[in-house]
């Protein structure tokens, strides 16, 4: 019988948990236990060729770890959330986001499981603190939407507590690449761009209403996701390795080169067509993001972040052009 401790993936049927889970099995690792609600929506596809032990719906899962049940962990990756960075109920994040990801913490620090958690780059507002994933930075960052500060709130309670120094949490920037295709309004302009293209033959971004950017230059850090994957389990096979790290590439890219990348992937000439923004959104707008990327790189992960455009050729050729069925 297999006696070694058991892996424990939250929002295993989402984006970056499908990967992560495809990742570890192609590592050899089986005996894992998948944390998700699977609901109505479409996620179950995500969990098409991946290897586990169990599926666990989330009220289930938190009610083990209070009344025991689980079995013998090892590492949990907790990636598990309402990633919308449009929701508006304050009292589901802060439970969802919040209070769930406190409790996993304190059940993994009591048996020496070791936790990576998912954290974001929202935490940084507009980004006119920097973005720095340095401790003394942490308390001043200023979110620009709730689904943010649910995950400031968490970074807080970890650096306050302590924990920080035992545990590992991730900054995503903006992440693309396969196992995003459930994700709807939250997919990534990547995908989105693909879908335009295939039905109108152009892309529509948002125009700028900052005179220092034209329209479709407002930039981001690109991150595709096998490379989100690499820095998540590091972290987890790096136990000496603790605090909060940005996961990005520390190379800002604009909108325009995105959408042209798309293009290019697709064999098609550019044609961009820039729309009016929601006003709704227009102050809560960030029109730089850039990971810094020291911290991660003094912790010892040394591998190459994809470029974009091969990162974008990869996903457009091999996924969405096949069809995007989860890979």
């Amino acid at each position: 019988m297999d006696s070694k401790p058991w892996i424990v993936v939250t929002g295993a049927a989402g984006f970056i948990g499908r990967n992560v889970v495809a990742e570890l099995n192609r590592r050899g690792a089986e005996r894992i236990l998948l944390v998700d609600d699977l609901g109505l929506d479409e996620r179950w596809r995500n969990l098409q060729g991946l290897v586990f032990e169990d599926i666990w719906g989330i009220d289930k899962f938190r009610w083990a770890l209070s009344g025991g049940g689980v079995p013998e962990v090892g590492t949990v990756y907790h990636l598990g959330a309402c990633s919308s960075t449009t929701e508006t109920d304050a009292d589901y994040l802060l439970d969802n986001n919040t209070r769930y990801s406190r409790e996993l913490c304190e059940w993994c620090l009591e048996r020496g499981a070791r936790f990576v958690y998912a954290s974001s780059a929202a935490t940084y507002g507009d980004g006119g603190k920097g973005y720095a994933d340095d401790d003394a930075v942490t308390p001043g960052l200023e979110p620009l939407n709730m689904y943010g500060m649910s995950k400031q709130l968490f970074d807080l309670w970890a650096l306050r507590s302590g924990a920080l120094k035992q545990i590992a949490g991730l900054k995503y920037f903006n992440v693309y690449g396969p196992g995003e295709d459930h994700k709807g309004d939250m997919r990534s302009v990547a995908h989105k761009a693909y879908g335009q293209i295939a039905e109108s033959g152009k892309v529509r971004l948002f125009k700028s209403y900052r005179p220092e950017y034209a329209d479709g230059e407002q930039v981001r850090d690109f991150v595709f996701v096998g490379d989100a994957v690499a820095v998540t389990l590091f972290f987890g096979e790096n136990r000496g390795v603790s605090g909060l790290f940005n996961c990005g590439t520390g190379e800002a890219r604009s909108w325009n080169d995105l959408a042209k990348a798309v293009f290019a992937a697709m064999g098609r000439e550019p044609e961009i067509e820039y729309i009016e923004m929601p006003e709704t959104l227009r102050e809560k707008y960030q029109y730089f993001t850039q990971a810094e990327t020291g911290k991660l790189r003094a912790a010892g992960f040394e591998p190459p972040f994809t470029p974009l455009e091969e990162g974008i050729r990869q996903y457009v050729q091999t996924h969405l052009a096949a069809g995007g069925a989860s890979a």
